[in-house]
């Protein structure tokens, strides 16, 4: 059941008044990934056209080509794209390589205060150098990695009789990564309904940022650090930690034991089609699926649960996704650009953006008494949210995770080496590059 706030805000938006027009009419591109959350963001955009009498067009690229195409276009200082919803990692070389216009001012005249906005997206999405009030960016998106499970299946009494022998606990969401491998060992290869299941779908995929993403919500938690957090790129004793070697082996062992056959390069959409069609317990991925699954005849309407990632013996952390939303540089058409930023910061804009699939990163939306109750996984986003540590956001980023994902795919799934050898490499490369880079 919806909360009555959310129902205000569609009210909110449908009488709210024309925005002032700062520009002629003009035709905006805004350039994001293809998933979801832009379908909804197309929905939530008429809005805007009808206020300001500009019209929107989207180009919206695969996640797994939309860095090459993107980056490529702000680097050729390619005139395609008007406003960029452009990844985390980015917000760095869009600052350093003044792809993004600086927000400062822009802010201050318009009254809107990144305080408003959910900490650890401003740090994650809008700020460059990080910890400063330089902002490049309006947090849009909210994401973080979580899980999904079958909670009709773990509600089953035969299979809660099962876990509770093997295990000597009952079977739930799970505390602690151990747990989880548990659980995810358990379904393994079991019959359910006349069909072999398997245990989770993770991120290996090598290609673009997948195994990144999945394996740093296991590094993390084991002790995993990007740098000395005294000694700027300090590297060694950090990325290769004892602690992050062992998260590397969990790992790999998560992979090897309690995984379906074939599982060797997935992300997000081969992990949402394996659970959706049944084949696993769990699913490793970013929050803006939830809604699918909720919405989905197979899996939602009660018959699936979200959890947090669980925690590690070294920290509670879960991967930041999501983005922000800024101004291309090259841009000739960047009064009316900064007219939807200005739009899109809107309290009532933000609440109906939660409520079409998007994840707002207003605290007035997330904070309300109501939000919680508005979906089922909307307490789970809050408190992910809460723990999230994030990619190099460096300008030299996409090196960086070139040779991660190399380092981390070889060990995990090609099984080439030691997770020390892997990591010991890792810590190499990254050297180099900052040493190029002239940080070190």
């Amino acid at each position: 059941m919806k909360s009555t706030y959310m129902m205000t805000a569609v009210a909110s938006v449908l009488v709210a008044g024309s925005l002032p027009t700062a520009a002629a009419a003009e035709d905006l591109t805004l350039c994001w990934a293809a998933w979801d959350p832009a379908n909804a963001l197309v929905e939530l955009s008429k809005d805007f056209e009808v206020q300001s009498g500009h019209k929107m067009s989207f180009e919206f690229v695969p996640w797994t080509s939309f860095a090459d195409r993107m980056l490529n276009e702000l680097n050729s200082g390619g005139q395609l794209c008007d406003l960029m919803i452009g990844d985390s990692q980015w917000i760095g070389g869009g600052a350093e390589n003044g792809h993004y216009v600086k927000l400062n001012e822009f802010f201050d005249a318009n009254d809107i205060d990144m305080a408003d906005f959910i900490p650890a997206t401003v740090t994650g999405y809008a700020e460059w150098p990080k910890n400063t009030p330089n902002y490049y960016a309006l947090p849009a998106f909210g994401d973080v990695v979580g899980w999904t499970y079958r909670k009709d299946w773990f509600e089953r009494p035969e299979i809660q009789e099962a876990f509770q022998t093997k295990y000597g606990r009952k079977l739930g969401e799970p505390a602690t990564l151990e747990e989880l491998k548990d659980i995810a060992q358990f379904f393994q290869g079991r019959e359910i309904d006349g069909t072999t299941v398997y245990g989770a779908a993770i991120y290996t995929e090598r290609g673009s940022e997948g195994i990144t993403m999945g394996v740093t919500n296991a590094l993390y938690n084991y002790g995993f650090q990007y740098e000395n957090p005294d000694k700027p790129y300090d590297l060694e004793g950090f990325v290769n930690s004892k602690g992050a070697v062992s998260g590397l082996e969990f790992y790999k062992e998560l992979y090897e034991t309690a995984t379906p056959p074939g599982s060797s390069n997935w992300y997000m959409s081969e992990d949402i089609d394996a659970y959706k069609s049944g084949q696993v317990a769990l699913q490793m991925n970013f929050a803006f699926i939830w809604p699918g699954v909720e919405a989905d005849p197979n899996v939602g309407g009660g018959k699936s649960g979200y959890f947090v990632n669980p925690k590690g013996p070294a920290g509670h952390f879960a991967q930041l996704g999501g983005q922000g939303i800024s101004v291309v540089a090259y841009s000739e058409k960047q009064d009316a650009a900064l007219e939807y930023i200005k739009w899109f910061a809107q309290p009532e804009i933000q609440s109906r953006w939660w409520e079409l699939g998007g994840y707002s990163a207003l605290r007035a939306v997330v904070e309300d008494p109501g939000f919680v109750d508005s979906q089922p996984y909307a307490q789970t986003f809050l408190d992910s949210m809460a723990i999230v540590k994030d990619f190099w956001a460096e300008p030299a980023y996409a090196d960086l995770l070139l040779s991660m994902q190399e380092r981390v795919h070889n060990f995990v799934v090609a099984g080439e080496g030691t997770a020390e050898e892997a990591l010991d490499s890792l810590v190499k490369d990254w050297t180099e590059v900052f040493e190029d880079e002239g940080k070190l």
